[in-house]
């Protein structure tokens, strides 16, 4: 699950060395904020995630007391209402930090996801279906593009990073051509997506198909640049395959 939230700060303006004392700075304000959340870290639950952008410091002004500043916070958690309360928290620090720099503050909620209920039925139909379509039938040149991404820009700690213990095999393939075992026990994605809000409406399942070379992390050029090869489009038609026949047996 996440929320997604603007905190915009207010202050006011005024030269920063003739008369400092009449500025409210709404830049402090905002590092105040990344100071408090930083220290709540610490005291918050290890399968949470807080992130921050700074999207707006106030101008390129160094001499001037900067009236106006931004950031936006994303925050994690494997549940909903875990999620809302760590954001009550977070919300908490960013209003301290208006007490502390004089400033005012405005909150507003721009994205949020809830978790992924899982069905296991439905998993278990899908599980099924990708088993009896076969994995994706990747040739000599998309294992070859995958070596070279591997060895040209990809690290040994990117490729031990996106495989799980139990698959450690894994770590010497460059694309995975098999149907790996269901999980024993249900895991967390660190991923959030709006078909969690789905889940909670409809049934619903998930799969992932291979489509670019292992140890590729996420949101990189290295993904960008595999997404429209062959090899990418040979998993994306199996899992349309996988979604399409376990729809049709349902």
């Amino acid at each position: 699950a996440a929320i997604g939230a603007r905190f915009r700060f207010k202050g006011r303006a005024s030269h920063a060395a003739a008369s400092p004392h009449l500025g409210r700075s709404a830049l402090d304000a905002v590092e105040l904020m990344n100071i408090g959340v930083h220290y709540m870290r610490e005291h918050m639950p290890s399968d949470a995630r807080v992130h921050y952008a700074i999207t707006n410091t106030g101008g390129d002004a160094p001499n001037v007391v900067q009236a106006f500043a931004e950031s936006i916070y994303s925050v994690r958690s494997p549940h909903l209402p875990n999620a809302e309360r760590l954001f009550a928290r977070v919300k908490k620090i960013a209003e301290a930090a208006t007490m502390m720099t004089d400033t005012s503050m405005t909150v507003q909620i721009i994205g949020g996801c809830s978790n992924v209920l899982p069905n296991k039925a439905l998993q278990d139909v899908m599980y099924e279906n990708m088993r009896r379509l076969g994995p994706p039938a990747f040739d000599e040149a998309d294992l070859a593009f995958a070596e070279e991404i591997r060895e040209a820009a990809l690290t040994e700690d990117d490729v031990l990073a996106s495989v799980a213990p139990d698959n450690i095999s894994l770590k010497d393939v460059f694309l995975h051509d098999g149907l790996l075992a269901m999980p024993a026990h249900e895991g967390c994605d660190m991923g959030s997506t709006d078909v969690g809000d789905v889940s909670w409406i409809v049934p619903t399942a998930q799969c992932q198909t291979a489509c670019f070379a292992i140890g590729t992390p996420f949101h990189t050029w290295q993904l960008v640049t595999q997404g429209n090869l062959p090899a990418a489009h040979k998993g994306m038609v199996l899992a349309a395959k996988a979604m399409a026949t376990t729809a049709a047996d349902c």
